[in-house]
């Protein structure tokens, strides 16, 4: 049994199924409403280091495999890491020295031919031609219809898990529609882990991350309608939240920069990116705050903040917003929670908000070691 239905439950589940085991996913709402489909749609498989870089590239080739079979909308696009100081071209040529190819440097020219830019702040930048995006509105919710419907399996909507008893190699698993009875149970409930195990969330440093972000409409292209904006677009902020970048001594003078010139992007932690979707309207984020329950309440200065450091980016006039939420994930000090709280169940959770990058390269190693 796969307790979730985003995308750590269903890559779980898919891969348990290619195994030849018979699975069950159960989900408490009626269609996949969390971190899967809040996202930028974004496999950001360059940037990441360690294990996550190893799960990230063997999930790349199992996005595009999925893809095809199942038919989903996905672009082989690449991302543009828009450098806009000389610290920041520092840590994409230290970064372009150690990735073999997988990260190209540009100059001012090539990075305004890629994505809109400000040619007074733009010095140049890279790109990471094997990161790729999808809509994650349709790509979630089709990888979960095509496991029921094409391989056969089974997907339980508005079922709640109430609770789960160890037995004589089972486990009793008690839901809103009945008790179940499985020899494996693999919970993949990303922060709400503490609503079942909470010694493991406790124990394993679990917060709520909460985002603020925003879809909006793309600046202007040539032709007069929406810019065409192939790959995802990363900006400084982006340098200190991924990994891979932090191999770069420069990093540091980056991160006490921004500290000096833009404190209020410290502060709220914004990793500035967007990527495009298929209808043309651009996904723009996002904040971080983390709490282990956090407030309901979103502040519309972070919203303010994205807003006009986009326009800063594009060189553009005030962006019109369509869409505005808040995205949810587990956080964690480990990147990753792998965990068994009891016998014959496994706790997983992707607990550094790369979730829809890395799960379909994790899910082969938790099942080698579970099952």
């Amino acid at each position: 049994m796969v307790v979730g239905a985003g995308i750590v439950g269903l890559a779980h589940a898919v891969e348990a199924v290619g195994r030849g085991l018979s699975v069950l996913v159960v989900e408490r709402d009626d269609r996949a409403v969390g971190a899967s489909v809040r996202n930028f749609g974004h496999g950001c498989f360059t940037a990441q280091d360690g294990e996550a870089l190893t799960y990230a590239f063997t999930a790349r080739e199992r996005w595009i495999q999925l893809a095809k079979e199942v038919d989903f909308w996905l672009r082989e696009s690449g991302t543009v890491v828009v450098a806009r100081a000389d610290d920041e071209m520092q840590v994409l040529q230290d970064f372009a020295q150690v990735r073999d190819g997988h990260a190209r440097l540009l100059d001012r020219d090539a990075v305004l031919d890629r994505v809109p830019g400000d040619p007074d702040e733009v010095l140049g930048g890279a790109f990471l031609p094997q990161d790729i995006r999808v809509d994650p509105r349709e790509a979630v919710p089709a990888i979960a219809r095509w496991y029921a419907e094409q391989r056969g399996a089974h997907v339980a909507w508005s079922t709640t898990v109430q609770g789960f008893e160890a037995g004589s190699g089972v486990t009793l698993v008690r839901t809103s529609r009945g008790d179940v009875v499985t020899t494996k149970v693999i919970l993949a409930v990303g922060h709400d882990v503490d609503r079942f195990f909470p010694d493991t969330a406790r124990t394993a440093g679990i917060q709520r991350c909460t985002l603020q972000m925003l879809r909006v409409d793309a600046p202007a292209g040539a032709a007069g309608g929406p810019r065409e904006i192939d790959p995802a677009i990363f900006t400084g902020t982006s340098m200190l939240r991924y990994n891979g970048f932090r191999l770069s001594p420069a990093l540091a003078a980056v991160r006490e920069r921004l500290t000096a010139q833009h404190p209020a992007l410290i502060d709220a932690a914004v990793n500035l990116m967007v990527t495009q979707r298929p209808d043309g309207t651009l996904t723009l984020g996002d904040t971080h705050t983390y709490a282990t329950t956090p407030g309901p309440f979103h502040p519309e200065a972070l919203d303010e903040l994205l807003l006009t450091e986009a326009a800063r980016l594009f060189g553009t006039g005030p962006l019109t917003v369509r869409e505005r939420w808040q995205g949810v994930y587990a956080s964690a000090p480990a990147p990753f929670l792998n965990a068994t709280p009891m016998p014959g169940v496994r706790a997983v959770s992707v607990t550094s908000g790369i979730g829809m990058t890395t799960a379909l390269g994790l899910a082969p190693r938790v099942l080698d070691s579970f099952l």
